[in-house]
């Protein structure tokens, strides 16, 4: 993929928008008050990753402007950051009728989308929220409980970057252990954010896949 300037990408992030606000590719189009594509800076290093819309969500056409987006303001600010710096986005960009799991017909329709979101954003973080968002973008069944505050090298769409399990700040509201290990969890990011980024996963697999080189060879003459 060609390097594009952060006003290209930006503009090819407006028409996504577009095309994401007027999509029809499941059934989730007719019960959705407004699809709700994401909001944030456009060349944020870290981006967020929730699981759906709900109810608030779905009216106003913004990510997390309930009780557990407030909560991940509190976080951000904790560790130095804004929702002004980051990007905040869901797996699905419509809400799911009464709050249900989202179906695979679903899932498979909004992927593009947020993996198209991710080439032009170009975090260098991404911070899944939840179980339901991990095991997507980890393309694991590890639950949240297990790989939370555990960096993790993927690649999404064809971009690589480094994907950072969060428990949901919803369910750090219904319990203080989860809320003191997802700050705990906060508290590493300014340091992730500062790693250098991850190698393409292809270019570590054609670099395994070279011969190391024969020694030379020496003649003596006598």
């Amino acid at each position: 993929m060609e390097p594009r300037s952060a006003e290209e990408r930006r503009e090819e992030l407006v028409e996504l928008f577009r095309e994401v606000s007027r999509c029809e590719r499941c059934p989730l189009f007719r019960t959705r008050t407004r699809a709700v594509f994401g909001a944030g800076n456009a060349d944020a290093d870290l981006m967020f990753v929730g699981e759906a819309p709900g109810q608030q969500e779905d009216l106003l056409g913004l990510p997390f402007v309930g009780r557990a987006g407030k909560l991940l303001d509190t976080l951000l600010e904790e560790v130095g950051l804004a929702r002004g710096d980051v990007f905040i986005a869901n797996v699905l960009k419509s809400r799911p009728p009464g709050n249900r799991d989202p179906q695979p017909d679903e899932i498979d329709a909004c992927k593009p989308y947020l993996h198209r979101q991710v080439e032009l954003i170009e975090p260098k973080v991404i911070c899944t929220l939840g179980n339901f968002a991990t095991k997507l973008l980890t393309r694991s069944q590890r639950g949240i409980t297990g790989v939370h505050g555990r960096p993790q090298v993927h690649e999404l769409g064809a971009r690589t970057v480094r994907v950072y399990p969060l428990y949901h700040p919803a369910a750090a509201l219904r319990s203080t252990k989860t809320l003191d290990e997802l700050r705990e969890d906060f508290s590493r990011l300014p340091a992730l954010l500062a790693e250098p980024a991850p190698v393409p996963i292809g270019a570590v697999a054609a670099a395994a896949a070279v011969p190391a080189p024969e020694p030379p060879q020496i003649e003596l003459f006598g």
